[in-house]
């Protein structure tokens, strides 16, 4: 019997150590030489605590969140994130989420990442499942 996903239904909580290697190696991943990104003299010296994620990173790890939990058949449809604190080097960053709506296989998703200063990003992510996912083990 394939799993319902219905609204409310909460999602497991991803957490990632943003380490200074983490936070260096996907900004330049994604080809993003910001010096807030990767040099802390220079982060701190515009006014920041340390090195923070890219703008771009953050929307991955947002994908990726909402992904592990949906598999690797669904389709991410719209992403709508608004972006708060920075999420620093040494931080833990904290994901949660909850179904806001399923209908005919198109799921809505909101989403909360958190680190110790606030809200880092917070929306929603709308994507199809398909209608054969396997039961839900337990």
């Amino acid at each position: 019997m394939p799993v319902r996903i219905e609204a409310g239904a909460e999602l497991p909580e991803l957490a990632l150590d943003l380490t200074p290697t983490l936070v260096v190696s996907t900004a330049l991943a994604t080809r993003d030489f910001t010096p807030v990104h990767h040099d802390p003299a220079l982060a701190r010296a515009q006014g920041s605590a340390d090195i923070f994620l890219n703008i771009l990173t953050t929307m991955g790890l947002v994908e990726r969140f909402v992904t592990d939990w949906a598999g690797p058949r669904a389709v991410i449809e719209r992403i709508d994130v608004r972006l708060g604190v920075p999420a620093y080097a040494g931080e833990r960053l904290r994901f949660s989420g909850a179904v806001a709506s399923s209908e005919d296989g198109r799921v809505t998703v909101r989403v909360r990442g958190r680190v110790s200063l606030g809200d880092h990003a917070t929306g929603t992510v709308t994507l199809r499942v398909p209608d054969d996912l396997p039961e839900e083990d337990g």
